[in-house]
């Protein structure tokens, strides 16, 4: 379908929306549009074969019966065969009131082809209007999920959940985008309009599809992104884009704000980023932050993307409510991740990395490729002013005030040099290198090189559940 065409016909219908994805005139049909509700087709995105589908809202409501459902299923299952990206544009009230049953299982097949082609190829789903009931589980399951201003997810509208809990709610406060990109987590990426939707899909879709070869890497002052004063919270997101070549794009940037999670480019090959924000809850780990990242280090590591975690963390952050969020069940999701995987990983220690958090945020123990620290990083089971508070309690006590700030500093250096910090970490190989700020993205860059040279071609040992 050209440009010119697209203006004179519905830009909701699935053939229009799936010829503006794709790259102009490359849309190719694998059924010709009929009272399914659904469209499908392969096509280019930026010159790479993906395969995709939407759904029809101008044909009741988008709501899927028997044969659309099939028409996703072969879709999915296409996608695999190909061994290429699968995206899905979503416009749907569900499964279609008047199949009954049938509908539902068509529905249910959509969710178990989703999961057979889990960590096998990307799944990304745009959601560009109401997407309910068996409509939201659909993106839900997939890797990675975009909204557009006038998306909805939710599993029951605002009338059934007045009718049946009471609740006075619209459909932009029961499953908008706000709510959906700050407190549920459900989506990844939410933007202002459906074309700056469309685009960021198309991008994301990119660097899961084109991965390329990683290269040589210019040298970029880092040190400067960060605050003079070691104690002052700062934003990492600044040093996240310039370790990249150019900005990331973040996933899930309003949801667990304490980590950043982000796909872009170091050296021309795709990377993840994982790091610690400690403009946020001062950077601590917590039970939302650990399941974010989890699920985004299984994602890179389903689909062979390097990962790079810098880190900035004081410990996993304390509380009633943490303990009763699960923070030990969820917390123990980023360990299972980071040790469960096969890509290359790099782990960059800034400032700081303490407790059972330097193990979570990719340590060597847990099988990093290489775990590099900035000179003036520290490596402890806390900080070495908050541990001699602890070891000499007594002793302190028993100083005069006026003197106990010169005996802790005392204590404190003594401490450092007894325990160690990064020249012990060095010592004991848990640190593999000194770097400075300067140095980092070469250092990064050359250690995941050198990983990627040397390891056989990935094969997916994993789905990616949706942690």
């Amino acid at each position: 379908m050209s440009l010119s065409t697209l203006d004179r016909v519905d830009p909701r219908t699935p053939e229009a929306r799936l010829a503006r994805f794709f790259d102009n005139d490359t849309l190719s049909l694998f059924a010709a549009a009929d009272t399914s509700g659904v469209v499908a087709g392969q096509g280019l995105v930026d010159g790479n074969e993906v395969v995709a589908f939407a759904t029809d809202p101008t044909i009741q409501g988008g709501a899927m019966g028997r044969d659309g459902c099939a028409r996703i299923v072969h879709a999915i299952e296409s996608a695999v065969r190909l061994g290429c990206p699968v995206v899905g544009i979503w416009h749907s009230g569900g499964a279609r009131l008047q199949e009954g049953v049938a509908s539902l299982d068509g529905v249910g097949r959509i969710f178990a082809a989703t999961v057979r082609a889990s960590g096998r190829v990307p799944q990304l789903s745009l959601v560009l209007g109401a997407a309910a009931g068996g409509a939201a589980y659909g993106p839900a399951l997939t890797d990675i999920v975009i909204m557009g201003p006038e998306a909805k997810v939710f599993v029951t509208g605002p009338d059934v959940v007045r009718s049946v809990t009471g609740e006075e709610c619209t459909a932009d406060s029961l499953g908008g985008p706000e709510v959906h990109s700050k407190r549920s987590g459900v989506v990844h990426v939410t933007c202002d309009s459906e074309d700056a939707a469309m685009e960021r899909t198309r991008a994301i879709t990119v660097l899961l599809a084109d991965q390329r070869d990683i290269g040589q890497v210019a040298s970029r002052e880092l040190a400067e992104l960060l605050p003079e004063n070691p104690r002052r919270a700062y934003d990492v997101r600044p040093l996240v884009n310039a370790v990249l070549d150019e900005e990331g794009i973040e996933l899930h940037p309003k949801w667990a704000p304490n980590i950043v999670t982000s796909l872009g480019r170091l050296g021309g090959r795709t990377v993840g980023v994982v790091a610690n924000n400690p403009l946020r809850r001062g950077g601590c780990l917590d039970a939302t932050s650990a399941e974010k990242a989890s699920r985004f280090v299984r994602m890179c590591d389903s689909f062979g993307v390097p990962l790079v975690v810098l880190v900035d963390v004081p410990g996993y952050l304390p509380g009633v409510g943490q303990e009763w969020e699960g923070v030990v069940r969820r917390g123990a999701k980023l360990l299972y991740a980071f040790a469960e995987c096969s890509v290359p990983r790099v782990t960059v220690v800034t400032r700081k990395a303490y407790g059972g958090a330097y193990i979570a945020m990719n340590a060597s123990s847990l099988g990093a490729t290489a775990v590099f620290a900035w000179p003036t990083a520290q490596v402890a089971v806390m900080g070495a002013e908050a541990a001699v508070g602890i070891l000499h309690r007594r002793k302190l006590a028993e100083v005069p005030a006026q003197r106990r700030p010169s005996v802790l500093a005392e204590l404190t250096e003594e401490h450092i040099r007894t325990v160690g910090g990064i020249d012990r970490a060095v010592e004991l190989g848990v640190v593999d290198a000194v770097v400075t700020p300067a140095a980092t993205r070469a250092a990064v860059a050359s250690a995941l090189a050198g990983a990627l040279a040397e390891a056989r071609p990935h094969k997916n040992v994993h789905g990616n559940i949706p942690l």
